[in-house]
């Protein structure tokens, strides 16, 4: 398979992430609302999910490849551009009914603040697909797919829904048709695809920067992990009793229990 084959599979693998995230606005055909201890569970599970693809996935993967030192290097730089990333959009505060009326310039911004959230899950696909036809694995489409691609474009589309839940909340309070909630859902999500890409194409060009991918993605999203998601449930559950912590806690051992038995597929 040439190049560019590789990397229409690779861009597919990530707009698959970014569609799923449309996934979490789905209820919001059916129900007219979402409890705040189901959305504490789904920021748990989500949480859970990203844990255990960075430790068992990308840390694991990275380790096989290079040093531990490699590795926390990567993670390092991948917390480190998180938080600069923050800063420089800090002022720019983003609320999700802001979509439904954004003009092009704050379309703009949205996307770039986006870009923040979502860039360093579709970076974890795009370094998962470095031994695309390279190594071992399952046959997809005429590819050899190797088994850790899988897993992660699997983890970050199941840790995608709540993400696409949260964003239809507010929509929804706003009374905006489900199908735009569907869209802006997966409108969040667009810069997976193109991170995947970018990561899949350098680590592919400099091979030996790969152990230093996986830690920069690991880093990134463990990042996200504890200073967002976990923060988002708490605020979430602050009126249930004991602050959401069991339904937190629930979720995330539910997200660890589902990813583990992918490892051995």
């Amino acid at each position: 398979m040439g190049l560019l084959a590789n990397l229409s599979l690779v861009f597919v693998a990530g707009f698959i992430t970014a569609l799923a995230t449309g996934l979490g606005a789905l209820p919001f055909f059916f129900f007219e609302d979402i409890s705040d201890r189901w959305n504490v569970v789904l920021w748990g599970f989500a949480s859970g999910i990203m844990l255990s693809a960075s430790l068992f996935g990308l840390v694991e993967e990275g380790l096989a490849e290079g040093t531990p030192l490699e590795i926390i290097a990567g993670m390092a730089v991948g917390v480190v551009l998180v938080v600069v990333a923050h800063e420089v959009l800090m002022d720019a505060d983003l609320d999700a009914r802001d979509y439904e009326e954004a003009d092009f310039k704050k379309l703009v911004l949205i996307l770039g603040i986006l870009t923040v959230h979502s860039f360093p899950e579709g970076v974890a696909v795009g370094v998962a697909f470095a031994d695309l036809n390279l190594g071992t694995g399952p046959a997809v489409l005429g590819f050899t797919v190797p088994v850790l691609a899988i897993f992660m474009t699997v983890a970050i589309s199941i840790h995608n829904v709540p993400e696409g839940t949260a964003i239809a909340i507010p929509l929804r309070a706003m009374a905006v048709p489900e199908w735009k909630m569907v869209w802006w859902a997966v409108f969040s999500s667009l810069p997976q695809p193109v991170g995947a890409v970018i990561a899949f194409g350098f680590v592919r060009i400099a091979r030996r920067f790969l152990p230093f991918g996986f830690g920069f993605a690991a880093g990134a999203m463990i990042y996200l992990v504890l200073s967002e998601f976990v923060p988002e449930a708490l605020d979430t559950g602050a009126d249930l009793p004991r602050g959401g912590r069991p339904e937190l806690l629930g979720g995330v051992v539910a997200g660890v229990l589902l990813m583990i038995p992918l490892l051995f597929v």
